[in-house]
């Protein structure tokens, strides 16, 4: 990757690892499923006259945004006004990695490695030790909701996959049109028309800022630079940046938060990253035979990626 590339991808893991912090002060300011339904207007809004029609089938628009958008923010964002802290929140999200490769091997047949499996075993590992230090200093129901939220983004992973969509910001910018209706729905339902009500009427620069980064820098921009850079290097070589994601989520929390970092947490950040970066590792598949001199490029493995 170029220079450039590479400082995007940090920027793209730092702009999701402080969306933690954000979201922990946009909840002073909103009920989460409204705090969530306003993220994604103001995603949508108004980036969806500007992409142009989706590129992919209606069906996996729907399914996605119902995925991602309704079940794996709603989550996420009831479990932290719950009481999981922000900086854990982070880290314990990565253990979408581990459903991402369950859900794919039950629905697209993709067997993981035995190298993927030690991977997921140790990363598993840390969220035992996570859950051992939640449960002493805090809620287990907020951590079992953000695990949820975490299942949640392993299934819109592989759906996502299915929709294999060209253009990785107009899919978003479409996916973000889903849930809004369906959040304010569940909000009304369940938070009540009078708390949403009050939650507007105090609206602040604050709050107005903490939705407008959420939706406008963590999901048109973050998701929008991260397709963009899955478009031109391989897979492999993009995804291990998201492991940066709960370095910057924990610093940022233990900065503007005050949140304190325990041995345990240490422990369980420790095990996750590295269990998420072996699970993450693709080993070079050997051929059984080589192909004729004259049919194998002049620099084989060295192509320049695009």
């Amino acid at each position: 990757m170029r220079p450039t590339h590479v400082l995007l991808a940090v920027l793209v893991a730092a702009v999701w690892g402080v969306n933690f912090t954000v979201i922990e002060i946009g909840l002073d300011h909103f009920p989460p499923l409204l705090f969530s339904a306003l993220r994604f207007l103001a995603a949508a809004l108004p980036a969806v006259f500007l992409v142009g029609r989706p590129k992919v089938a209606w069906k996996w628009v729907v399914a996605v945004g119902l995925t991602l958008g309704v079940a794996k923010f709603g989550l996420l964002f009831v479990g932290m006004d719950a009481g999981m802290p922000a900086g854990l929140s982070s880290l314990v999200l990565q253990i979408q990695a581990v459903f991402t490769a369950l859900f794919a091997f039950a629905a697209l047949g993709e067997r993981p490695s035995r190298l993927r499996l030690l991977g997921m075993a140790v990363a598993l590992a840390g969220i035992g030790v996570a859950a051992v230090e939640e449960g002493t200093s805090g809620p287990l129901t907020a951590f079992a909701l953000v695990i949820a939220a975490a299942a949640c983004w392993g299934a819109s992973n592989v759906l996502t996959r299915r929709a294999a969509p060209p253009d990785a910001l107009n899919f978003m910018v479409w996916v973000s049109t889903v849930p809004v209706l369906p959040l304010l729905a569940l909000s009304l339902a369940v938070e009540g028309p009078s708390r949403d009500l009050a939650a507007l009427r105090a609206l602040d620069w604050q709050g107005t800022g903490t939705v407008l980064y959420v939706a406008w820098v963590t999901t048109v921009f973050g998701f929008g630079a991260w397709g963009w850079l899955l478009h031109r290097h391989p897979a492999s070589t993009v995804a291990p940046f998201s492991l940066l994601v709960p370095v910057f989520g924990m610093s940022s929390a233990a900065l503007f938060l005050a949140e304190s970092m325990t041995p345990l947490r240490w422990c369980a950040a420790a095990l996750l990253v590295g269990g998420v970066a072996l699970a993450s590792i693709t080993l070079p598949r050997h051929r059984a035979t080589a192909p004729p001199p004259e049919s194998q490029p002049a620099a084989a493995g060295l192509t320049p990626s695009r």
